[in-house]
């Protein structure tokens, strides 16, 4: 594949769909554009949909750091009543008896004690590393490790709607955080369980979803119209 000429790089703002990973997404836009030095801002799991920001170029990827580094923010479904060992609904799912449904009171009083400096534990089957060997490689091999817990920040978490099992939330975040840890931490909590049943990104630091492009929308034809040859570092 030829590299294509580096002014033709940018940053393209993704609006990546449920079951790709972000590997994935980055080969489709490699396809499309032939410029292989291709790279995104975060991952996303394949289960998550969302602001996915793309650098094509070396020039643009190198940046890319920058946007990793950006609070995030969420809109999060969780399914009471249930757990998993992914902490989410593609895990292996064990239902949990719940002896006092949650009312809403409950719930935002459990959400507040979650604001501000916390510490979580990222979940076992993740890309985060251990002596150079990714967690879900690991925990596919029946090797139990027990992560470390790590300091995040949640600036704001809020219910938007709330119908046992169903419980859906916003979440403003520092990068880092896991939204499946924070769902299964939840469950604790409210003695319920919970996991995580849906996960849309709608925020990297100022940049929103409401800018990005699905991605069955670009084509060879059509992507250098969707390039951002600037944004404010800031």
């Amino acid at each position: 594949m030829r590299e294509k000429n580096s002014q033709e790089g940018g940053f393209i703002f993704i609006k990546k769909p449920p079951k790709m990973t972000s590997h994935d997404v980055v080969e489709r836009l490699r396809k499309i554009t032939g410029i292989k030095k291709t790279g995104h801002s975060g991952t996303l799991d394949p289960l998550a949909c969302g602001l996915l920001i793309l650098g094509l170029g070396r020039k643009f990827t190198k940046k890319l750091s920058f946007f990793q580094k950006k609070d995030k923010e969420y809109i999060a479904v969780l399914k009471l009543g249930l757990v998993s060992d992914t902490f989410d609904k593609e895990g292996k799912i064990k239902k949990i008896e719940v002896k006092k449904i949650p009312k809403k009171k409950e719930v935002e009083n459990v959400l507040k004690s979650f604001l501000g400096e916390i510490e979580q534990r990222p979940p076992l089957f993740s890309a985060k590393k251990i002596k150079g060997q990714k967690f879900y490689q690991l925990a596919r091999k029946g090797i139990k490790i027990k992560p470390k817990k790590e300091k995040i920040k949640i600036y704001q978490i809020s219910i938007l709607s709330y119908s046992f099992p169903l419980l859906k939330i916003k979440v403003k975040c520092s990068s880092g955080t896991y939204i499946r840890s924070l769902a299964s931490d939840i469950g604790k909590k409210l003695k319920t369980g919970a996991l995580l049943q849906g996960l849309l990104r709608t925020k990297i630091g100022k940049f929103s979803l409401k800018k990005a492009i699905k991605l069955e929308k670009i084509n060879k034809n059509n992507w250098k119209k969707f390039l951002i040859k600037y944004v404010k570092l800031i």
